[in-house]
């Protein structure tokens, strides 16, 4: 059984599995993260397994397990063994992470202040994540999961996992991105094509600096529509960002009145454009008045 023990901000994950080359892909996309953490505690275990003792060599699939249900995840073939990974580490975060208020979203941070970007999957968050990533001055964050802590002026703490492009996303940001900073395409899976972009390495180096949110966003991306901006109500804002958050409940008191701070503290607003030229047009314009 191989092990693979890695940091990705806050949370260390141990990683399991007989199949040898698929962690192997692991470390290969999380290699500028720290690993070898062997004397660490670490958060969350995750394993995967075949599905059946003859399923490991015949057809290869490989079925998850974790401290938390990960039923969501269906097996996997094993060429598709990563994704499957990448997946179950979202969902122990997700189900089990009790630190801080954890919020479906994205962030990006300039100096020691914050944007956080929030709508449903494909809405266009991890795109514009990841163009802001590799702007200049721009610091990449997350862009699946935003953690925010449970102080009177909340911080945004990162997680800056690798951004998982899709489709149309992925030709957008090779033009843009090093080579090197990729994962493998995959291919055929649920959600079509699908390939991991690595964050610039100062989004690693300064994953334990927090900032400030200063701006609160939610994207609609469709092709050649004309750039629109609605400001959000506070009320709005709390709804949208408390039912994207998966354990606000849970933390009570706590979590409510740091929800309640952000979103009466940070302005919001709906955005609506057509091309990525326009949505880093209109960030930029909202972060300068904000």
């Amino acid at each position: 059984m191989k092990r693979v023990r890695l940091r990705i901000g806050p949370a260390i994950f141990e990683l399991r599995s007989p199949f040898r080359s698929v962690l192997t892909e692991v470390e290969a996309l999380y290699r500028r993260y720290p690993q070898n953490l062997d004397g660490e505690i670490f958060d969350f275990s995750v394993t995967g397994l075949p599905v059946s003792p003859w399923r490991r060599f015949l057809r290869p699939s490989i079925m998850f397990g974790g401290d938390f249900s990960l039923a969501d995840i269906v097996p996997v073939e094993k060429r598709l063994g990563l994704l499957g990974f990448e997946m179950a580490i979202n969902l122990q975060m997700a189900l089990g992470y009790l630190r801080h208020i954890v919020v479906h979203a994205a962030s990006a941070a300039k100096d020691d202040e914050a944007i956080l970007i929030t709508g449903e999957s494909g809405s266009g968050k991890s795109t514009l994540s990841a163009l802001l990533s590799y702007q200049a001055r721009w610091r990449h964050m997350g862009d699946e999961l935003a953690l925010l802590s449970l102080e009177t002026r909340p911080l945004l703490h990162p997680y800056p996992r690798p951004i998982s492009l899709k489709n149309e996303s992925i030709p957008v940001m090779e033009s843009r991105a090093p080579e090197d900073r990729f994962g493998p395409l995959l291919t055929d899976t649920v959600k079509g094509d699908v390939r991991h972009l690595v964050p610039p390495q100062r989004a690693i180096e300064q994953m334990d600096r927090p900032a400030l949110p200063k701006l609160v966003i939610c994207p609609h991306f469709e092709a050649g529509r004309e750039p629109a901006v609605r400001r959000m109500t506070e009320s709005e804002c709390y709804v949208r960002l408390s039912t994207a958050s998966t354990n606000q409940l849970r933390l009570g008191e706590r979590g409510f009145d740091a929800m309640v701070s952000l979103v009466k503290t940070v302005p919001a607003y709906d955005i609506s454009y057509g091309s990525s030229e326009d949505a880093l047009k209109l960030v930029d314009e909202l972060w300068q008045q904000a």
